[in-house]
């Protein structure tokens, strides 16, 4: 089979960690394409491309012009463009990587959803932390039985993002669709729902205190409870001036606890650590490193990597819009449940069940 004409759309910040990604595609795509607004930013992304592919990557202002060219696009814009720029490409038989989140209403999601479906495309979420190795590698130990029994998930996700003295358009609620939670959350949100199975409830706090550049929360605490009994938790923050979680997931269960932290690379197992429980066991002896990797980054190359081959093979997505949509649905239950001030009832949302109810 032929490889797959890949354009990119949006060479701004995030649009630089897909390029960087980009380069490791050479043996399933053919980079044709670097579009921006600003034809300086996508001359600069063609320049990169250009020069790390060993071909000719062409510059775009517009991305109408890409039609032609490629046989799919990542988009990488505002959230409030993706709808816009998705459907353009889903209705025309190309291929879709969209950033997340996929869309900022549900009427959105799903009215692109079926697009793709009746134009028998790819549509698929732009979620890089599911596709990570070492994420890949903690799901297995999970689900090995192992290490016992999962009672409680804690994620992590502290940063410091000051657009203060900007005309940024995540300060705004609506064109970001949300705040910090939706924007961001959603990563983790679906890490959940894949980690711990079907939600039933969940309950969202946040606030701007301390991050008053944006108009809704930059600070957001989450909570849901599965029908496993466990629990799951996210705390992300960006107004993060000193951190020592940084990105972090704690995984808790009956026998011990499973972490993963992005600043060392590293998965360990803490075993009966507590000093409660009887043990002839040393404590230095009772923390085991399961796995390690040196690289950093967003290693979107994963992520892309998989959606190109759900093209190639005409496989469906792990982050495929039905799923992407439960896990935004999680969401804005929450934040609705938030301003009612009672818990939201997340029964339904599972990644395995019907979206379509």
């Amino acid at each position: 089979m032929e490889k797959i004409r890949l354009g990119i759309i949006g060479c701004g910040g995030m649009g630089g960690s897909h390029l960087t990604g980009m380069t490791e595609l050479s043996d399933v795509a053919t980079i044709t394409a670097a579009c921006d607004i600003k034809l300086e930013a996508a001359e600069n992304a063609a320049k990169l491309l250009t020069e790390a592919m060993g071909y000719e990557v062409k510059a775009y202002q517009d991305y109408i012009d890409l039609l032609p060219v490629v046989d799919a696009v990542v988009v990488v814009l505002p959230h409030q463009l993706h709808y816009e720029v998705g459907m353009f490409f889903v209705r025309r038989g190309k291929h879709v990587l969209m950033e997340k989140p996929m869309c900022n209403t549900e009427d959105e999601c799903i009215n692109l959803i079926e697009a793709a479906q009746e134009n028998h495309v790819t549509l698929m979420t732009a979620y890089p932390v599911r596709y990570w190795p070492e994420t890949i590698k903690l799901k297995e130990l999970v689900d090995s039985g192992e290490y016992g029994e999962v009672f409680n998930m804690s994620i992590w996700t502290e940063q410091y993002t000051n657009y203060t003295g900007k005309k940024e358009w995540p300060m705004s609620a609506k064109n970001l669709g949300g705040g910090q939670f939706f924007s961001h959350g959603c990563h983790y949100v679906d890490i959940l729902l894949w980690f711990l199975g079907r939600p039933v409830s969940g309950t969202h706090m946040g606030t701007n205190y301390g991050t008053p550049w944006m108009e809704k929360e930059g600070t957001s605490n989450a909570i849901m409870q599965f029908e496993s009994g466990a629990m799951g938790y996210h705390f992300g923050t960006w107004g993060a001036r000193g951190t020592q979680h940084g990105y972090c997931f704690q995984i808790h269960t009956t026998k011990g606890m499973l972490e993963f932290r992005r600043a060392t690379g590293k998965i360990l197992f803490y075993e009966n650590t507590n000093p409660d429980i009887p043990t002839e066991t040393p404590p230095e002896d009772r923390v085991h490193e399961l796995w390690s990797d040196d690289a950093r980054g967003k290693k979107t190359q994963y992520e892309t990597r998989h959606f190109l081959e759900c093209i190639r093979d005409g496989k469906q997505p792990l982050t495929d819009g039905p799923g992407s949509l439960q896990g935004l649905r999680c969401i804005w239950r929450m934040y609705e449940a938030e301003e009612k001030g009672i818990v939201a009832d997340l029964r339904g949302l599972g990644l395995d069940e019907d979206w379509k109810k």
